[in-house]
């Protein structure tokens, strides 16, 4: 599998949004949102939402008050699934001369197999952990108050 960092990245920071701030309950958080948080452009970073909506890592809710939220708990979504999820089938971009069959094209499998294997190694789990490790707090979600 050919990995396309850009796509994969932007997955992996979708999600850990979603997971950050969604809080404890799985509420919906709008694209909108994560888009802005990431600096990204909403249209933008759209087909990766479709494409992790239509993978089953997350769910989907349409209207005024729709947005995403994870479709499993953290620690049972590897970092795999997501670049899976968003990357391109295929064994190379086309080169065919001697150093690039010899040299580069094994180079390229051999660092896709390991980074592959460090991928479903780690959940999302791992990283909000790391984030809570890097001091980053999540946000509190706060109690509906219907007091009159």
């Amino acid at each position: 599998m050919l990995l396309r960092q850009d796509r994969a990245l932007t997955a992996i920071a979708v999600m850990l949004d979603l997971a950050f701030h969604a809080g404890r309950g799985g509420e919906v958080v709008s694209g909108a949102e994560v888009a802005e948080r990431l600096g990204a452009a909403k249209r933008g970073i759209e087909p990766v939402f479709q494409a992790l909506s239509r993978a089953g890592l997350l769910d989907s809710t349409r209207g005024p008050r729709g947005g995403y939220r994870l479709a499993r708990r953290a620690r049972e979504i590897r970092l795999w699934d997501v670049v899976a999820t968003v990357s391109e089938e295929g064994d190379d971009p086309g080169l065919s001369g001697r150093l690039q069959v010899a040299v580069v094209a094994p180079l390229w499998r051999e660092l896709d197999t390991g980074l592959r294997r460090q991928l479903e190694g780690l959940t999302l789990d791992d990283l909000l952990r790391r984030a809570q490790a890097a001091g980053l707090k999540r946000p509190a979600t706060e109690p509906l108050n219907f007091t009159i």
